[in-house]
């Protein structure tokens, strides 16, 4: 079962030609984890929170992850795989510009206190939204590619402010 953060087959070909690593022309060294794991893992870790020590055991070793990270970043590749993923969430209406996410507590009423809304709007349908765009709002991302969270919004979403949002 695919966890939460992990890419979709049609959207791992999206961005498997950016992160896909050039082989030694001699064939020597040890093999690479498979990159796409190594991604879901990095997503894991932007997605959650989470410290790189506590990923899961069903991605690989928590330092290649890392090692991985920080190459795709400094090189750039991160940034547009995540632009390249970010577009095509939009286009399929799994990215919307619009909403936004506030972490919150929940405080019950005091009893006898007035309802203050029906109990019907409680279960109202849920955003069809992709987990994805918890990695997108992440402020271990704006932290690890230094720069504002504001920015990231410009960053990723360039086309998507020139398209106006999502489609009706």
């Amino acid at each position: 079962m695919a966890g939460r953060w992990e890419l979709t087959d049609e959207q791992w070909e999206v961005v498997e030609l950016i992160l896909r690593p050039a082989r030694r022309e001699d064939n020597r060294g040890r093999p690479w984890h498979d990159t796409r794991a190594v991604l879901n893992g990095v997503l894991w870790i932007l997605g959650s929170g989470a410290q790189w020590a506590e990923m899961p055991a069903k991605y690989p070793p928590y330092q290649t992850c890392h090692r991985r990270f920080q190459q795709w970043v400094g090189e750039g590749k991160l940034v547009e795989a995540l632009r390249l993923l970010a577009k095509y969430l939009h286009e399929r209406d799994k990215l919307h510009l619009d909403e936004a996410f506030v972490d919150a507590s929940f405080a019950s009423a005091k009893k006898g206190a007035s309802p203050s809304a029906q109990p019907s709007a409680a279960r109202a349908p849920r955003s069809s939204l992709s987990p994805l765009v918890t990695v997108f709002l992440s402020p271990l991302l704006s932290k690890a590619l230094r720069l504002p969270s504001a920015s990231l919004w410009k960053l990723f979403w360039q086309d998507a402010f020139s398209t106006n949002c999502r489609k009706d």
